[in-house]
């Protein structure tokens, strides 16, 4: 029983900060003259910073044992770097829904075959079932999107966008699977996300002097800016952190699907994005995806 509710906190945490994460997209587009690459640098940047002073007593305790696994922390690290690099521009060449559809819905497939091939972990079959009715749902509402005249996006620039998703669901599984390897190690969530975030930071940060012109050229890009690094990223992976205690990170990933449904939804009724009959079926597809595996956390013993 409470090993349940264990999991419940964490399915919960997850979901808050899958909704918190759905909103960047829709936020980042308010900004004018930003570059995706200094939107995703400053955010994860700030947030790694904000995340290193919260947990600095924590981690000085856990520094040990975190220094004792170098790769993992490099690996864990560049990932965290390469991701929001990978997912903003995705976001900016593809659109705001199936950018966010493609980085987020690969990742569960990625964090999976790391967990499988690395840490040797058995995949039930549960989660191939709820993977393999996600996977089509995220192709439907890809197929699903309408594009008019007046849209920017060419044949060329989707391709790359979709690339640069899968790249971001790729950066995304690796930090989820090496903050899970360092707490099963030993070290408390919050150090293990701070380390990983906090090294993100160095490289991350620099890059604005190449790419942060426009960030507080004016008011509006000032509070998307502040909003981006503070609520989805700061606070959205405190409780991601939270909930890695209790969840496998291919698991974690999976209900981070979340995050695309509210992506969409807000492109579509805030930005005004649309999408044709068979990519709402493809949301349908995703929210059962959720709701499955949801179903199994919960009910496990």
């Amino acid at each position: 029983m409470e090993e349940n509710r264990h999991y419940l906190k964490g399915i919960i945490a997850i979901v808050i900060a899958s909704f918190l994460w759905g909103t960047t997209g829709t936020v980042a587009s308010y900004s004018t003259n930003v570059s995706p690459l200094a939107i995703g640098a400053f955010s994860m940047g700030t947030a790694g910073v904000l995340l290193l002073l919260t947990a600095r007593y924590q981690l000085l305790l856990d520094a040990r044992i975190i220094l004792s696994q170098p790769t993992t922390l490099l690996l864990g690290a560049l990932s965290v770097a390469i991701y929001p690099l990978a997912f903003y521009s995705s976001m900016r060449l593809s659109g705001i829904a199936v950018g966010t559809v493609v980085s987020i819905a690969t990742a569960p497939f990625f964090a999976a075959t790391l967990e499988s091939l690395i840490s040797k972990r058995h995949i039930s079959k549960q989660w191939k079932i709820s993977f393999f009715v996600g996977a089509i749902g995220i192709v439907l509402l890809a197929l699903g999107k309408e594009y008019g005249q007046d849209d920017a996006y060419s044949a060329t620039q989707q391709s790359f966008g979709v690339l640069l998703g899968c790249l971001a669901g790729l950066s995304y599984a690796s930090y989820s699977w090496a903050a899970k390897n360092l707490i099963e190690a030993g070290a408390h969530s919050s150090s293990a996300m701070s380390s990983l975030f906090g090294c993100a930071a160095l490289l991350l940060l620099p890059s604005l002097l190449l790419t942060g012109e426009h960030l507080f050229s004016n008011i509006n890009n000032s509070l998307v800016s502040l909003y981006m690094a503070l609520i989805p990223m700061f606070l959205g992976y405190l409780l991601f952190a939270f909930a890695l205690n209790f969840i496998d990170a291919s698991k974690a990933t999976l209900i981070t699907l979340i995050e695309p449904l509210i992506a969409t939804l807000l492109a579509t009724f805030i930005i005004g994005e649309k999408f044709k009959a068979i990519g709402w079926l493809g949301i349908a597809l995703v929210s059962l995806c959720i709701f499955l595996q949801s179903v199994k956390l919960k009910c496990k013993k």
